[in-house]
C-alpha cells in the first residue's frame, strides 16, 4: 500500500435537508490518476471540490498529505493544487505566458524562473513557445486552450491536480487526443490526479483507479480491470455497460469485422484488453511503451489462455516476437507477409523500433485504389496510424 495523497474520512455534505454526500471513505495513493465517475448529481464534483475547499464538508475530514484541509489557509492550499475545469477559465486579457505563469507569479517567483517554466510546459504539451507564448486565448482553438489549462495547472509543479470534466466540451477528435496526451504526461510526471468524468470510456482509458458513485455514496472502487471483471451490483453492470465486456466474446471473435490494430500499455489488465478489442472490433492489440516503442502483440489466444489468472497483465502474456515490417518495405513483400499474418495486420516500425502505424488488408486496397486512380506507380504502402493509448 502506497502513501496516501488524499483521504476522505466519513465525509458527508448536506444542503438543508438534502444530503449530497453520505459518509464517504476514500484513500487516493500518491502518483495515481483516480477518476470519480457516476451519473449527474451523484456527488462526484462535490467530492473533488472538497479537496481544495471550494466546498466544505458538513461532517468528516478531508486530508491532503496527511493534513486536515480545514486547518489550512484555503488560498495557500489552492495555490499548491493544480486545477483544470471544463470551462478552461483562461484570462482573455492575458497572454498565454501570463496565463500559465499566474500561480508562480502569485508565489513571488522571479521572471527568469517562470519564463523558463512556461517554455518547458509549452514544449511538454506540444505547442511551440516561440509561436504561442505571446498569443491570447481567443487566438487558440478549444483543444489548444485546454492544453494551456493543463499547463497552467502544472506551472507551480504541484504534486496534486484536480480535473473537473476538462475534456467534455471538446469535439471527439480533440478529446481523444487530449486523453492520449494526459496518459503520456502522467506516465512521465507521476502526479496525483483526481479526475471527474461521466464517461466510462474515458475513465477506462486514463485511470489507474476508478471510483464509481451514485446518490452521494461510493458504490465501488478499484483498478479498471477489476471493475470490468467484478461489477459489484446491477448499477455498476449497467453503468459499465453489458456490451462493454462479455467473456463469451472470446469464442465469437473470429466473426468480428477486422480493423486496424489499436495499442495498449504493457501494464494493463487482460479484461481491459477485451474491452479495447470489443470497442474497436479488432482481434489483437499492438503493445507499446510510453515513448511509442514497439514491444509486441497480444491476441485473443494469449488472453484466452491466461484470462482466469487475474494477476496477469499484458507484458506477461504478449508475443514479443511477431512479424513486423519497416516503412520502406516494397509492396510485393508487404502482400506476401500480410497474406500469412494471423492477425490480419502488420505493425510498421521506423529504424528506432517506434510504431509508425499498421498495415491491414483494407489499407493496402485503399492505397492500391488511390494509386490506380491517380496514375501513380509507387510500390510502398504508407501506414496510417490509429492508436488507443490505454
Amino acid at each position: 500500500m502506497g502513501q496516501h495523497a488524499v483521504e476522505f474520512v466519513a465525509v458527508s455534505k448536506e444542503y438543508g435537508k438534502s444530503k449530497v454526500l453520505n459518509d464517504i471513505n476514500l484513500s487516493i495513493e500518491v502518483g495515481k490518476l483516480v477518476t470519480l465517475i457516476g451519473p449527474s448529481g451523484c456527488g462526484k464534483t462535490t467530492t473533488m471540490k472538497m479537496v481544495n475547499r471550494l466546498i466544505e464538508p458538513t461532517s468528516g475530514k478531508v486530508l491532503v498529505s496527511g493534513e486536515d484541509v480545514s486547518q489550512l489557509d484555503p488560498v495557500e492550499l489552492r495555490r499548491n493544487i493544480g486545477y483544470v475545469i471544463q470551462q478552461i477559465g483562461l484570462f482573455p486579457h492575458m497572454t498565454i505566458e501570463e496565463n500559465i505563469s499566474l500561480v508562480p507569479r502569485l508565489q513571488g517567483k522571479e521572471k527568469v524562473q517562470y519564463a523558463k517554466r512556461v517554455e518547458e510546459l509549452l514544449n511538454l504539451i506540444g505547442l511551440d513557445p516561440a509561436k504561442f507564448r505571446t498569443r491570447y486565448p481567443k487566438e487558440l482553438s478549444g483543444g489548444q486552450q485546454q492544453r494551456i489549462g493543463v499547463a497552467r495547472a502544472l506551472a507551480a509543479n504541484p504534486s496534486l491536480i484536480l480535473m473537473d470534466e476538462p475534456f467534455s466540451a471538446l469535439d471527439p477528435i480533440s478529446r481523444e487526443q487530449l486523453q492520449d496526451e494526459l496518459v503520456t504526461l502522467q506516465a512521465a510526471l507521476h502526479k496525483t490526479i483526481v479526475f471527474v468524468t461521466h464517461d466510462m470510456d474515458e475513465a477506462l482509458k486514463i485511470a489507474d483507479e476508478i471510483v464509481l458513485m451514485k446518490d452521494g455514496e461510493l458504490i465501488q472502487s478499484g483498478p479498471p480491470d477489476k471493475i470490468l471483471r467484478h461489477p459489484k451490483n446491477d448499477f455498476v453492470r449497467e453503468f459499465v455497460g453489458e456490451k462493454r465486456f462479455r467473456p463469451q466474446f472470446v469464442a465469437n471473435v473470429a466473426a468480428q469485422t477486422m480493423a486496424p490494430a489499436v495499442t495498449v500499455r504493457p501494464s494493463r489488465g487482460l479484461a481491459e484488453c477485451i474491452h479495447l478489442m470489443s470497442k474497436h472490433r479488432v482481434n489483437a492489440l499492438v503493445v507499446t511503451d510510453q515513448s511509442n516503442k514497439y514491444l509486441g502483440i497480444i491476441g485473443m489466444e494469449q488472453i484466452y489462455d491466461h484470462f482466469r489468472d487475474e494477476a496477469k497483465v499484458v507484458s506477461d502474456v504478449m508475443r514479443k516476437s511477431s512479424t513486423i515490417i519497416q516503412a520502406d518495405t516494397p509492396m510485393p513483400k508487404v502482400l506476401s507477409v500480410l497474406a500469412s499474418s494471423e492477425y490480419g495486420f502488420l505493425p510498421v516500425l521506423d529504424e528506432k523500433d517506434s510504431l509508425l502505424g499498421v498495415i491491414t488488408r483494407a489499407s493496402v486496397i485503399a492505397v492500391l485504389s488511390s494509386a490506380i486512380q491517380g496514375g501513380e506507380d509507387d510500390d510502398r504502402v504508407v501506414a496510417n496510424r490509429r492508436t488507443e493509448l490505454a
